[in-house]
């Protein structure tokens, strides 16, 4: 690291220093870190969040009202499944940039289980319903 002296004569060290901006977007402010090799990585601010699993509230009341039965409907296996691929799918985005996150790993592996258990138990259940939703989500088999 190389020390710098300035023109009011304070030294300076020539590493570059992570910043932190905060952008507006529409109503919804996002941190935006500028890491060295000057990619923008941004993380979406605690209010955005619903709990700890990813899902941001917009994008989960979507899928919901996509996918449910009937108004009020959060439960029916269609539901669960869309919402899983879609965890499912985030999860796989992140997997891609930290192939080391292991823990993470685990938690798609769980998630992809309990998606083919509630699947199986459509298939059993209504076959025509089960074959519509693997059509809509774009599944295989």
């Amino acid at each position: 690291m190389v020390k710098k002296t300035n023109t009011e004569g304070k030294q300076t060290s020539s590493k570059p220093s992570k910043k932190v901006k905060t952008k507006d977007v529409g109503d919804i402010k996002k941190d935006t870190k500028v890491t060295k090799d000057k990619q923008l990585k941004q993380t979406p601010t605690a209010t955005e969040v619903i709990g700890g699993n990813g899902l941001v509230e917009a994008e989960k009341q979507s899928i919901i009202s996509g996918f449910a039965l009937k108004s009020g409907d959060t439960g029916s296996p269609e539901v669960q499944i869309a919402l899983a691929t879609y965890k499912i799918l985030n999860l796989a985005k992140h997997l891609e940039l930290n192939p080391k996150d292991n823990h993470s790993r685990r938690g798609l592996l769980k998630i992809i289980s309990k998606r083919r258990r509630i699947l199986n138990y459509l298939g059993s259940k209504d076959d025509a319903r089960y074959k519509e939703l693997i059509k809509r989500l774009g599944l295989k088999k």
